[in-house]
């Protein structure tokens, strides 16, 4: 199979070509990149030749020049591009926040912003896809994930499917916290789980190993919850109230107060952080010259980088830091392998997904992005059956949905209007004249660069 990333100079390709390294079907034949800044591309590339010393036959990479020639024969296609850069993440976070409201890159009027500045792009290289290699499958990373992928699900239908390492992540936390062997979560006879929401909203609501739902036990084990993640974000005494796990994304829904306190009062926002730390990076990669030498560079950033992952989030609820096996940096990488391997194997294997709702929840559009459990064979991903959602779940689900579907309608027609409302009744934004204030700012700034 022949595989294609859509920015090929992102910092975090060398965790995918890691895991097509390690993947012992080796089902990957050549891997090409593709990124719009030829200095980020050739960095990459040399921390991609480090990797492949010493590996018997590694995985060809080649680097294309255009987009057609990164798409044209291409079986499987992965979207992690950053329309606007860091910097463009930074006046998301930064023109809300003066605003006295929450800026972050999928979250609230961030979101926004990113998603009306995104899917032109995106809705391009489904275009493209279609034209070149309508037989290829778009894996969509790029962010954010849920309403990218609901507009190019307009071009390529159910050949675009979004990934996000949190679910599974908050999955094998879980599991991890009530002491299961880990190769249960592998197998559909021994394990199962009710997971559904948006990208970056949604919640585990069952966990069961071997016949019994392990969750309630876990939910109410305060000393059990405190061993990871999510049990620290958002406290035992609320997850025993909420008879859930969320994923990490709600704790700015859950404790917006919180956490735009901690965020207002930071010098540095995380783009801020990411624009000097990947920035500096780059440049003392170039300079840096041998492969060896820019490797562990990046080891060094990537470490640094993950370490500080929704630091704000965690300072607003004691400052704790993340656990070692956290660190890793795999999870989008495994997932997209996993998601490969199942398609071209038909295989039949379960994986938390972004795809069509279809009748998975009913009071949704059967074109809806959701996030849910997919069972994945040769024809794509098909959402399984999920349980009644509750009320102040699907509250919360429907508004988030109105808020993408007016993001990516204004992103296609370039509708003001639907981009007012997209801001305004996202419950992160508290007046619809704050709303109007951050369009007019961004629309302002962006028309300066």
């Amino acid at each position: 199979m022949r595989l294609s990333i859509l920015g090929g100079g992102g910092f975090r390709v060398p965790l995918v070509y890691r895991a097509l390294l390690d993947d012992p079907a080796r089902s990957v034949s050549e891997l090409t990149l593709y990124d719009t800044d030829p200095r980020r591309v050739a960095v990459i590339s040399d921390v991609l030749a480090r990797l492949a010393q010493g590996r018997t036959r590694p995985v060809p990479v080649r680097v294309a020049e255009t987009l057609d020639a990164a798409l044209t024969g291409a079986d499987f296609v992965f979207s992690a591009i950053r329309v606007g850069g860091t910097a463009g993440r930074i006046r998301d976070e930064r023109i809300p926040l003066s605003e006295g409201v929450l800026g972050q890159e999928t979250v609230g009027a961030g979101g926004v912003l990113y998603g009306l500045r995104t899917i032109p792009v995106a809705l391009h290289v489904a275009e493209r896809v279609a034209a070149l290699s309508p037989g290829a499958w778009v894996i969509n990373f790029t962010n954010p994930a849920g309403m990218v992928t609901e507009a190019m699900a307009q071009v390529l239908g159910d050949r675009v499917i979004g990934i996000c390492d949190s679910p599974v992540g908050l999955v094998r936390r879980a599991a991890r916290a009530v002491g299961a062997d880990p190769a249960a979560l592998e197998d559909p006879a021994r394990s199962g789980y009710d997971y559904v929401g948006l990208n970056h909203l949604g919640w585990l609501r069952s966990l069961t190993l071997d016949g019994t739902d392990v969750l309630p036990g876990l939910l109410g084990d305060a000393t059990a919850l405190g061993s990871f993640e999510e049990g620290r974000l958002f406290g035992p005494e609320w997850l025993g109230v909420l008879g859930a796990l969320p994923n990490e994304y709600l704790h700015y829904y859950y404790f917006r107060r919180e956490t735009l306190h901690s965020v207002r009062d930071t010098r540095e926002t995380r783009g801020e952080f990411l624009d000097r730390q990947q920035g500096g990076f780059f440049e003392r990669a170039a300079a840096a010259g041998a492969p060896d030498a820019v490797y562990d560079l990046w080891e060094r950033t990537r470490l640094e980088r993950e370490e500080t992952y929704m630091a704000h989030s965690r300072e607003a609820t004691g400052g704790w830091r993340r656990d070692s096996d956290d660190l890793e940096g795999g999870g989008y990488d495994r997932v997209a392998l996993a998601l490969m391997h199942a398609i071209a194997g038909d295989s039949g294997r379960r994986l938390i997904l972004n795809v069509r709702n279809g009748t998975t929840v009913p009071q949704l559009a059967p074109d809806a992005i959701v996030e849910t459990v997919c069972e994945v064979t040769a024809k794509g991903a098909r959402p399984l059956p999920c349980a009644p959602l509750r009320e102040d779940q699907l509250g919360l689900m429907l508004q988030i949905k109105a808020v993408e579907r007016e993001t990516v309608a204004a992103a296609l027609f370039k509708d003001r209007d639907a981009a007012l409302r997209a801001l305004a009744l996202h419950p992160l934004v508290d007046s619809p004249a704050v709303a109007a204030r951050i369009l007019q700012r961004a629309a302002t700034d962006s028309g300066r660069t």
